[in-house]
């Protein structure tokens, strides 16, 4: 009878050479389990004893660890206090849909810049703007005394639609523009649902429905549905990102005009500062610089009734931002053409210290503004002899022979104890722009 072989994979005491042929066929035909353990890691490739042990803790595990460990510290804390002696941080909640980063699911990159610009710039445009009552008081013999009656978006909306119910449907006046057609049902409930969004809306997606406004041909009117005067400043803020980006630059001058000049004077004729959020609007607004001029400041200027405290706010953006020099310089001559108030001096200055290189009519234009004041009686404020002096040191070499010697001869109607005789030094120390290697007037 020939050797038995082993088996091949048996093991164990049965594993022997004894085993008859018929029990071997058997063994051969069922099934074994495999006692093989993988082995992870380093560990396993290097053949280790049974005493190795992985290197890597299971989720489960580690879950575990981290709530009792969060427990551990939550029952520290109640004892003796959150570490350091400081107050336990208040949790933040963020409304609207949250993605899986933990950052909100808004489709503009944006809003998280504007919580951490909210850190830096808070104490800058937020905090109460601190007015000496003297100033004031001294601002307001200049201001206008029969203001003209501020017309908001609803009042437009509301004259064009007492228009169009007095017309005749056949008659089409072109001055007068196109009679409005009715609104579906549909999209007036679509718009006052917008409206309710709007009046709480703190951070987020705001409704696809008005990100289209700008682009209807009616968009005033649809505007006027969801009540402006009712919305947050957030939304403020980000609908003016919208139509500033979106609008032509007359629609977006009547947007600035009608929906955000008044909000922001209401803001802070309310709470004596702006909000943030509002502040960050005036200066995104800035993007189409022409309508800004047009619809911000100048109808500020001309209104007569703008406050030192709202010149000095939105002035504030003037010396922030970046503005052409072709706009700086169209709003500087329509200022010095209008009539004087205090807030005019406070822009004045502030766009000539960006020190342009303007044309000579801006600067002529100027000059002419303070020759005007000849005659004036009255005594001028502070904030006149300081744009005075302010617009002589940065464009006396701009100056002909005939007007500086205007300007000194202005001095001696206006003059301030401190200001005055800077401003005679600037003047006399300083070349004529008609006249080369002409050398400096001596000092009387």
């Amino acid at each position: 009878m020939p050797k038995v072989k082993r088996a091949r994979g048996s093991g164990g005491a049965g594993a022997t050479g004894n085993v008859s042929l018929a029990e071997q066929i058997i063994q051969s035909d069922s099934v074994k389990p495999i006692t093989r353990v993988k082995r992870r890691g380093k560990a396993g490739k290097q053949g280790g004893g049974d005493g190795d042990t992985d290197d890597y803790v299971d989720e489960k595990l580690s879950r575990r660890i981290l709530e009792q460990a969060r427990i551990q510290q939550e029952e520290l804390e109640a004892e003796h206090g959150p570490a350091g002696g400081d107050e336990p941080k208040k949790r933040t909640t963020v409304l609207g849909p949250v993605s899986k980063d933990g950052d909100s699911d808004d489709d503009d990159d944006e809003w998280p810049s504007l919580e951490r610009a909210a850190a830096l710039e808070k104490g800058e445009c937020c905090e109460e703007v601190t007015v000496n009552p003297e100033d004031e008081k001294a601002i307001e013999m200049f201001m206008n005394k029969n203001p003209p009656v501020r017309r908001t978006l609803a009042d437009i909306i509301m004259e064009k639609i007492t228009e169009k119910q007095t017309e005749v449907e056949t008659v089409m006046s072109e001055i007068s523009g196109c009679l409005m057609p009715q609104l579906n049902p549909r999209v007036l409930e679509v718009y006052k649902g917008v409206r309710e969004v709007l009046s709480k809306y703190r951070s987020g997606k705001l409704p696809k429905a008005f990100k289209i406004i700008p682009a209807l041909s009616n968009w005033e009117q649809i505007l006027y549905i969801t009540e402006p005067e009712t919305w947050t400043a957030a939304a403020m803020y980000q609908a003016t990102r919208i139509f500033s980006s979106n609008l032509k630059e007359r629609m977006a001058q009547r947007f600035y005009n009608l929906v955000l000049l008044p909000r922001i004077r209401d803001d802070i004729a309310e709470y004596k500062r702006l909000n943030f959020h509002l502040y960050m609007a005036l200066k995104k607004a800035l993007f189409k610089p022409g309508a800004w001029f047009k619809g911000i400041l100048l109808p500020l200027c001309e209104s007569g009734t703008c406050t030192l405290r709202e010149a000095i706010i939105i002035g504030s953006i003037l010396t922030k931002c970046s503005i052409p020099v072709l706009h700086s310089g169209a709003a500087m001559l329509k200022i010095a053409e209008m009539e004087y108030s205090g807030a005019n001096s406070i822009f004045l200055r502030l766009l000539i210290d960006k020190k342009y290189a303007l044309p000579f009519r801006v600067v002529d234009a100027l000059v002419f503004h303070f020759l005007s004041f000849r005659a004036d009686q009255r005594t001028l404020p502070v904030l006149w002899h300081q744009c005075f002096l302010t617009f002589v040191q940065r464009y006396k070499e701009d100056l002909s022979s005939e007007q500086k010697e205007a300007l000194l001869e202005l001095l001696k109607c206006h003059s301030h104890a401190q200001i005055s005789p800077e401003i005679r030094r600037e003047l006399v120390n300083s070349k004529c722009r008609d006249v080369e290697g002409m050398q400096p007037v001596a000092m009387d």
